[in-house]
């Protein structure tokens, strides 16, 4: 039996005694290891987006979670790295990292979090299969939005800032202008030194990988073997798809970005998980400038230029039928687990400062 479930029982029944004890020492962790969804064990059967991490890392030890989505966080109690399961979503997420933050057990000031997901991708910017770290996360989920068919002439699309009465508004708004509600940067340095430091990571080109992106004629970048990259992330519970919202994509992430960011992959929870910790970093209980987004994509966006959005709906209706789906949740693991070692082995370097100032 590992000192964690010891020092528990001890407290409890010292507790229970009516005998006076110290608070009992915090778990130490020096990463947490952010995955959004599982599909049904945590190992041996068909992978999620934890799997992998609980059984190569791995996360050996159960810490009981009860209130939470997963119900168990995972703990590997050699590197001090925690695993999570979030739940799918911006409300799961939220509430997932809000509940770990204020648990009592650990102290996460030091700590550096990398959310570790799958996601979709533009075909203007990469194939299925790459690993992207996210220097920014836009929000596509908080806007006004006129149907496509009474949108005025002239308009690219019917999507409008809040507080907006045209696609194009200029100024920003202030109230949900960049780096509030609408986006987010993370630490420039951290998210460049985890790039270099996994950039020639090899990633699989399963053969369903090869056979989709021939399909992309047209579309360069799509047909390239994966590869690890930097590009920004469009955060929407809504999952959309085709050719006219990628297109809506694109610009609203250069809006946002007042032109400086680069659409690259799609995703459900980033903007609540930057949200969140951006709360409770106010609050001094973590640091966020420790905190990385890593998506590797499943799946592309929009359809092919012979097929439509509605074809690929079909084609990819649920997560498991996206032709990337099992080689995204191994690119995740080989570059994301390369970031997590990398700072928990080597903690007497990244405990008091972040690697980008060494």
């Amino acid at each position: 039996m590992r000192y964690l479930p010891v020092l528990a029982s001890v407290a409890a029944l010292l507790a229970t005694s009516g005998v006076a004890v110290a608070s009992p020492a915090k778990i130490p962790v020096r990463v947490v290891l952010v995955t959004t969804f599982e599909l049904g064990k945590d190992s041996g059967d068909i992978p999620g987006e934890f799997q992998n991490w609980v059984e190569k890392l791995p996360l050996s030890e159960e810490l009981p979670a009860p209130g939470s989505y997963h119900e168990v966080l995972r703990y590997n109690p050699d590197l001090h790295v925690i695993g999570i399961v979030t739940g799918e979503g911006p409300a799961h997420m939220a509430s997932a990292m809000t509940g770990l933050v204020l648990d009592p057990r650990f102290d996460l000031r030091k700590a550096y979090f990398i959310l570790a997901g799958i996601g979709g991708i533009d075909p203007e910017f990469g194939s299925v299969g790459s690993a992207v770290w996210a220097p920014r996360v836009i929000n596509g989920g908080l806007a006004h939005l006129i149907d496509p068919r009474e949108i005025p002439s002239g308009w690219s699309d019917g999507f409008v800032p809040v507080q907006g009465d045209r696609p194009d508004l200029e100024p920003v708004p202030p109230l949900h202008s960049q780096w509030g509600d609408m986006g987010y940067t993370l630490n420039p340095g951290l998210v460049n030194w985890a790039y270099e430091l996994t950039r020639s990571v090899e990633l699989p080109d399963a053969s369903s990988l090869q056979a989709n992106r021939v399909r992309y004629k047209g579309f360069p970048k799509a047909q390239t073997p994966p590869a690890v990259m930097v590009g920004d992330t469009l955060s929407s519970e809504t999952f959309w798809v085709g050719a006219r919202m990628n297109r809506w994509a694109e610009r609203w992430v250069k809006y946002w970005t007042e032109n400086t960011g680069t659409f690259a992959t799609t995703a459900e929870e980033d903007i609540a998980f930057m949200q969140a910790l951006s709360a409770q970093a106010k609050a001094g209980r973590v640091d966020i400038n420790r905190v990385l987004i890593l998506r590797t994509a499943s799946n592309y966006d929009m359809p092919p230029p012979t097929e439509t959005a509605a074809s690929l709906l079909k084609e990819e209706a649920n997560e498991t039928g996206f032709s990337g789906f099992v080689p995204s949740l191994d690119s995740a693991w080989r570059v994301g687990s390369v970031v997590v070692k990398e700072l928990a082995l080597h903690w007497e370097k990244y405990e008091n400062e972040t690697p980008e100032n060494k």
